[in-house]
């Protein structure tokens, strides 16, 4: 193993004449969807490990019918004693079998229990275990999965492992730079930097980067790793409106309390990648987490995605395209136009058998996930000294600031005296910039743009 590591600033760090066993437990393959399915697996890769070792007592699947914690416990001692030094344990996402499951509730709390039992098991071979690391993407209560390991460190918002998850700016530009020429530099950082636990510079997703390097061109591969399915049906069914999230504020207790009864969505956003640290107050031994969209990859492709499970349909990249032009150059009846068509193409029977459009954060999520889907730099609950503004979008050519109202709750005219009253666009004030005023009114009784107001600031 030493040749692996030849070359890396890590090598001549280690002690190469010390050894010891390592036992890995890695859920990253495998299906977990039925109880039952994932006591087999742990058992298959004892045995798999075992004669590894040649372990002979451990060779098949379930000798004599031993439960997997006991089992677990017997290998680590026996690994021990085999090689004269303890066991080095790695567990690779050790909550997949739990998170493959959030819409099998049952599965995942009888997954749940039985990890937390072999975890516990753990606990208890601690004079045979130099090392433990346990790699996933969420962080469980210790109440209901590692009570009996309570000797665990958490390392995901210590500052001095801030950067082990990803690419720093430097890093980027020495490792690639021969990869990285021809390639918009700019645009890389735009769309996949922005990653931050407390350290003192955000990290690039290497998933991202590296496809990348490959195609040569932008796209959103680690999103496109998988649908978060789970997580929209979460976000809609309470009700969070799509602007939040850029905006979501949360403390230690809450980013670390998830479990399968209880799953708060700044939880499930933050520990599953979708959302970042974007800054820090601290204050009386209490810190106030700000979170937000690491980067234009991960908003541009979650809105999008949001917006098609809102809508019931997914809207042609044409409609995207379309706006996107119309804003940036100047056209208020080609904007108009689009938002119009955006709601009258809901279809009818979406909004007749789902209560979600029947709530008035219904029409700012469609509105502001479709603005975000459009890849343009949208700013959502943008404060001033003057208050909160619902949307602006910030171009080279022109900022646009929106304020939406729902029209049996509002006057005619409300949105635009409101954004008029208030003074939001001096923040947005440019001399070669002009600062259009768009107040957007909705019915709730037809759900569609009902007035579509604009002026100059």
């Amino acid at each position: 193993s030493e040749e692996l590591f030849r070359g890396l600033a890590s090598h001549d760090r280690w002690d190469w004449s010390v050894c010891h066993p390592v036992l890995k437990l890695d859920f990253a393959g495998g299906d977990f969807s039925t109880t039952g399915r994932l006591e087999a697996e742990i058992n298959e890769q004892l045995a798999s490990s075992s004669e590894s070792a040649g372990i002979e007592a451990h060779r098949t699947a379930n000798p004599g019918g031993i439960p997997a914690p006991a089992r677990l416990r017997r290998l680590i001692r026996e690994l021990h004693a085999a090689g004269g030094s303890p066991v080095a344990v790695l567990v690779d996402e050790y909550d997949k079998p739990i998170l493959d499951n959030l819409r099998r509730p049952e599965v995942a709390r009888s997954n749940r229990d039985f990890l937390s039992g072999l975890y516990g098991t753990l606990k208890a071979c601690d004079a045979d275990i130099c090392f433990l690391m346990l790699t996933g993407v969420s962080k469980f209560s210790k109440v209901n999965l590692f009570s009996g390991l309570n000797n665990l460190e958490d390392i995901t918002l210590d500052p001095r492992f801030a950067t082990i998850c990803g690419y720093t700016e430097t890093e980027l530009d020495r490792v690639f730079a021969p990869e990285l020429e021809g390639l918009d530099r700019d645009a890389i950082r735009e769309w996949y930097n922005g990653y931050s636990w407390l350290g003192d510079e955000p990290v690039y997703n290497p998933y991202d980067v590296l496809l990348t390097l490959r195609h040569r061109e932008l796209g959103p591969y680690w999103f496109e790793t998988g649908t978060p399915t789970f997580l929209l049906d979460l976000l809609a069914r309470r009700g969070t409106v799509a602007s939040e999230l850029e905006a979501m504020e949360a403390d230690d207790s809450l980013l670390s309390s998830f479990d399968v009864e209880r799953i708060e969505p700044e939880a499930l956003l933050f520990q599953t990648g979708y959302l970042t640290v974007r800054g820090v107050e601290r204050f009386d031994g209490m810190r106030l987490y700000r979170l937000g969209y690491p980067n234009r990859g991960v908003s541009q492709s979650l809105n999008r995605s949001l917006l098609s499970f809102l809508r019931d349909r997914r809207p042609k990249p044409r409609r995207w395209l379309d706006f996107a032009r119309a804003l940036r150059d100047r056209d208020l009846g080609g904007v108009e136009s689009q938002l119009r068509s955006l709601f009258a193409s809901v279809p009818h029977q979406w909004h007749t058998r789902n209560e979600l459009a029947r709530y008035e954060g219904y029409y700012a999520s469609v509105f502001f996930s479709f603005l975000a889907g459009s890849g343009l730099d949208v700013r959502a609950e943008d404060s001033s000294a003057a208050g909160r503004l619902d949307v602006a979008v910030v171009l080279e050519e022109a900022a646009y600031l929106f304020e939406l109202k729902v029209a049996e709750r509002a006057s005619s005219g409300a949105a635009l005296a409101q954004l008029r009253g208030r003074g939001y666009a001096e923040k947005y004030r440019r001399p070669d910039r002009p600062v259009h005023l768009v107040g957007v009114h909705f019915s709730e009784e037809t759900r569609s743009v009902v007035e579509f107001e604009t002026g100059m600031a």
